[in-house]
């Protein structure tokens, strides 16, 4: 049996941040066989969750928890653009 990381914080923000960049087709699916398909308005939703995260842990996170959700925002929204400005 593998061993798994013990389940944190920052294993959760992890989890929604691989789950964004295989919404915005920069990971592959594992559902798709592989195949990066984005899936922007779920891109934009798991986003706006870590946002909200964000917003409601504020003043209750270690400076690592609360560095790597900046930095998870900050990297995932950028995609999101870059993203959008693919489709058209």
């Amino acid at each position: 049996m593998t061993e798994h990381r013990p389940l944190d914080f920052s294993t959760f923000l992890l989890s929604l941040g691989t789950s964004a960049l295989v919404q915005l087709g920069e990971a592959p699916d594992p559902t798709q066989g592989g195949d990066p398909c984005p899936d922007l308005a779920g891109a934009r939703q798991t986003i706006d969750l870590l946002a909200l995260l964000e917003h409601k842990t504020r003043g209750n996170l270690d400076d690592k928890e609360l560095k790597l959700l900046n930095n998870l925002l900050t990297d995932l929204r950028t995609r999101f653009v870059h993203a959008t400005k693919k489709e058209c």
